[in-house]
């Protein structure tokens, strides 16, 4: 992303009065993604401390954590024409992120175990996709 292009270079879209609304949300909802402070924020810190994350090759979680993944996948196709139910879930998603990150904090800052504060910055990455469906299917009702 270079910040020094003009707005409709920025948002990929043609310089004239007349914008694409939806394209204008797509592109705007996809850059509020790539620059998300939260977004993946453990990863320099745990680099400075010589571990290596390995999100790219380490997907192994907790089984009950994958049963929840499932579980809120169901719920948000079930609530995908209802803006009130995603937006329920989209709040009770924030609850559950907030509380992995008040973990992660503590691994972090106290010092703790390395190897839990990848797995829970791995949760919020799982988490940071439902969220991401949750908000493309608010766009898409919004259209």
């Amino acid at each position: 992303m270079n910040l020094h292009q003009n707005h409709f270079e920025l948002f990929g879209l043609p310089a004239r009065f007349a914008v694409d609304a939806a394209a204008l949300e797509a592109r705007y909802r996809e850059l509020q993604r790539e620059v998300h402070p939260d977004r993946f924020a453990a990863a320099p810190e745990m680099r400075l401390r010589g571990v290596d994350p390995q999100f790219e090759t380490n997907t192994a979680m907790p089984s009950e954590f994958l049963v929840e993944q499932m579980s809120w996948r169901e719920r948000i196709e079930a609530g995908s024409e209802n803006p009130e139910a995603l937006a329920r879930l989209r709040g009770g998603l924030r609850e559950e992120s907030a509380k992995i990150y008040e973990k992660l904090r503590g691994q972090l800052d106290q010092g703790g175990d390395d190897e839990a504060a990848s797995e829970a910055t791995r949760m919020l990455m799982f988490y940071e996709k439902l969220a991401d469906e949750i908000d493309d299917k608010l766009a898409e009702l919004e259209t």
